[in-house]
């Protein structure tokens, strides 16, 4: 296929290879000869180092190097890790303390990285490491996420790592005042372990003036300019790929220590080093995702309008500061505080403590989950204490169509939005009005049914400028260079069509180019549902700056002024002249005759504005009493993403976004003991969603297209986890209700299940 009509799915053009075993990725990958690399890291959650010796190690048969922290600063590296802070309520930036890339002093939670061995094999730094001598004066472990407990950090008094505040507080507590009905709910939103396919490695290699470093990643710049940092390396030194990535989910987008210690082992010993980390070391290291508690207040008015909203939250940090860590429950989190809701006053505090656990960041989503999660269980539970229907609730609360482009209290400007329209196909669709007799058909198999509804609006994120180049090669292909990163999500093909829509250029001569500092100057990489957006908008300047520099050519080429010449649907046309030439054979012809000038074209987008995905998810769940077994058993969305590139592509999307919340909702579940030490470091411990935890999703859309791009589109890639946790959340409760359970918060795994329902027959005994 040459051309591709617009909003047309096409199959994933990287399929066959990825599912013919051509892949490759980190692991398959690593430079020839490269020496292994293996991560020493602490037993305990909190103690100070006494001891440690690693002269044993550096003697064991095949062992090249081993790096403490100590050997790092002497090899020039900068030791402490950077992280973007919070602003508190008073003005001053939250705590920053140190995070060393190996620990020095002391450890602040189980798997930190205390040593790095480099062994010729992979056992053989196994068995290396198994000769450190490490001992320490174990501290009493911080895991309450509360302020207060045993002192982490000396910058952190009390473990408080931030305290933000958004909103008028005294114009709140007067709605909260004077309001006719007011309602209360403290919910949690568990820690998850966010387990992505493949885990996370990254090889190096230095040449002796430059390093090259090669990582899971998505996006290849921040690792870069960290890289340059650490190093005490000028940028243009710093060489930074990725290849195939097996999943992201934003907890693959930030620089972790084994990079710095993988790049410095290679410059130390001039050889290339590869580490991969193994399942359970993920799932000690990698950075968790949600743990926050959130009380939330709503006031009403008479006619159930809402006219103030509060909201607090203690988010658990875990023992640093992670790279964006700090913003994603306050700053992230605001952009979407009121959600879809006309809200004029609200008031937001949010609290960050540290505690000695694994550090937590951004999951799909990335705050705002978080945020209407809270607020759509939030409404549920309004209704149900009020009395009245939650569907209603939520129609009489929307904001007004009329009332688009609309600026809410947490300064967002949502610029288009139909929610009515979407909540009447999302009805529809969902067959709301056969539920009844689907609860019937459960009850009557002995089964508590319940029906969830949410509404969810999420803000894009990430970087507003992206740049794109395309250059014609010599072999009559063409590559196309993109600033983002694709984890899985589809950008060889939705990137290609679009550029193959828009120049006429056949679709299998373009080669999508990602991933490498090199060849491409710069770029903002994947996170925040951003990529094919601003992707996207950056290709359409880049072929518009294209023809209006082939148009002087062409005119010149057929004889004719270069106000005669158009080009339409993949071909150059000139008045007075019955030649069609086509932009390839443009490109051919442009090279013989010398003009290299013309082969390669660049251009920069910068989002006019954010855009705002938005739909409604309805879940159904079945229980069974006796277990207390959940069982996701329908389930059904309609979005607004504005104009759709691929449709097949979005929906994809969707389902996966779909299938982590339901995961998080009612199995994913990290749990760790008094002392610190992670009970669920496996998969038989951790429970992940499998394929009959998931229904047939069913999936609409209802576009409004945004104003705030060229294209109309909106984001797609998070939209289904930030509505899936509240949708299947008050499923469950709607199920419990009439057994007296008014309270229940995820995981809703069977034994948890099983006791809100005997807890309140032992209560009712």
């Amino acid at each position: 296929m040459e051309k591709f009509g617009k909003s047309q799915t096409v199959t994933r053009f990287e399929d066959r290879r990825l599912l013919t075993g051509h892949g490759r990725y980190i692991d398959d990958d690593a430079p020839e000869g490269a020496l292994f690399g293996y991560v020493f890291r602490s037993p305990v959650a909190h103690a100070t180092i006494t001891e440690l010796d690693v002269a044993a190690a550096r003697e064991a048969p095949g062992v090249h190097l081993v790096l403490t922290a100590q050997d790092l600063e002497r090899g020039g590296m900068t030791l402490g890790m950077k992280a973007a802070l919070a602003t508190n309520r008073d003005g001053s930036p939250g705590a920053a303390p140190m995070r060393p890339i190996l620990a020095r002093d002391r450890v602040c939670f189980v798997g930190e990285p205390v040593a790095f061995i480099v062994a010729e094999t992979l056992h053989q730094a196994r068995d290396a490491a198994e000769l450190i001598a490490f001992d320490f004066e174990e501290l009493e472990p911080s895991l309450a996420v509360a302020p207060g407990g045993p002192q982490i950090h000396p910058e952190a008094p009390g473990n408080l790592a931030y305290d933000f505040a958004l909103g008028d507080e005294a114009a709140t507590a007067r709605a909260f005042a004077e309001a006719a009905h007011t309602v209360r709910l403290e919910v949690g939103d568990n820690r998850i372990i966010v387990n992505s396919m493949e885990p996370r490695g990254a090889t190096a290699q230095w040449d002796g003036a430059r390093i090259h470093v090669a990582f899971t990643g998505q996006g290849v710049w921040g690792l870069k300019e960290k890289l340059a940092a650490h190093m005490g390396l000028a940028e243009d030194k710093v060489h930074v790929t990725t290849p195939d990535v097996g999943g992201g989910f934003g907890m693959k987008g930030f620089a972790y220590p084994e990079y710095f210690a993988v790049a410095q082992a290679a410059r130390e010993l001039g050889c290339p080093v590869r580490w991969m980390s193994e399942r359970t070391e993920a799932m000690l290291s990698d950075n968790a995702g949600r743990d926050l508690t959130t009380t939330a207040e709503l006031a009403f008015d008479s006619d159930y309008r809402i006219t103030g909203y509060r909201v607090e939250t203690l988010s658990n940090l875990g023992a640093y500061n992670s790279e964006f860590a700090q913003n994603i429950q306050s700053v992230l989190f605001s952009k979407v505080l009121t959600g879809a809701y006309d809200i004029r006053n609200a008031f937001q505090v949010s609290k960050g403590i540290f505690t000695n656990t694994t550090p937590v960041d951004a999951y799909r989503g990335a705050g705002r989950p978080e945020a209407i999660y809270v607020l759509e269980r939030a409404m549920d539970n309004a209704a149900r204490v009020l009395g009245l229907d939650p569907w209603d609730l939520r129609r009489r609360n929307f904001i007004p169509t009329a009332a688009f482009p609309y600026r809410t209290v947490s300064d967002q400007l949502y610029d288009v939005g139909d929610f009515p329209r979407v909540l009447d196909r999302v009805q529809q669709a969902a067959d709301l009005a056969g539920y009844a007799t689907r609860k019937s058909q459960s009850e009557k198999a002995g089964k508590l049914r319940g029906l969830g509804l949410s509404y969810y609006i999420e803000s894009i994120l990430g970087d507003p400028t992206e740049g794109a180049k395309v250059e014609f090669l010599e072999d009559g292909t063409v590559n196309l260079y993109v600033g983002t990163q694709s984890n899985g999500q589809g950008h060889e093909t939705v990137y290609a069509q679009f550029l193959a829509d828009r120049s006429g250029i056949p679709v299998d001569r373009i080669n999508v180019v990602q991933g490498d500092s090199d060849l491409i100057a710069k770029g903002g990489g994947t996170g925040g549902s951003r990529s094919v957006t601003i992707q996207a908008g950056a290709t359409l300047v880049t072929v518009e700056r294209m023809i209006a520099a082939f148009t002087p050519f062409v005119a010149e080429t057929l004889g004719v002024g270069e106000e005669a010449v158009s080009f339409d649907d993949g071909t150059f046309r000139a008045e007075g002249s019955n030649r069609t030439p086509t932009l390839m054979e443009v490109a051919e012809l442009a090279r013989a005759q010398g003009r290299e000038d013309l082969l390669v074209h660049q251009a920069e987008y910068e989002l006019e504005g954010r855009s705002y995905p938005n739909g409604a998810h309805v879940a159904e769940v079945e229980i069974d009493p006796a277990t207390g077994t959940t069982q996701v058993v329908k389930y059904t969305v309609t979005d607004d993403f504005g104009n759709l590139m691929n449709p097949m592509l979005a929906e994809g999307q969707v389902h996966g976004g779909i299938a982590q919340g339901i995961g998080q909702a009612i199995c994913e579940r990290v749990v760790y003991d008094d002392t610190g030490q992670l009970l669920t470091a496996t998969f038989m411990d951790y429970a992940m969603p499998r394929a009959d935890d998931v229904p047939m999703i069913a999936f609409t859309t209802e576009p409004v297209p945004s104003t705030a791009n060229v294209l109309g589109m909106k984001g797609c890639g998070e939209a289904g986890t930030v509505g899936a946790l509240a949708a299947v959340s008050n499923a469950v409760l709607d199920a419990l209700w009439p057994e007296g359970v008014r309270h229940a918060d995820m995981p809703f795994t069977p034994q948890r299940v099983w006791q809100m329902l005997n807890e309140e027959k032992g209560a009712a005994g």
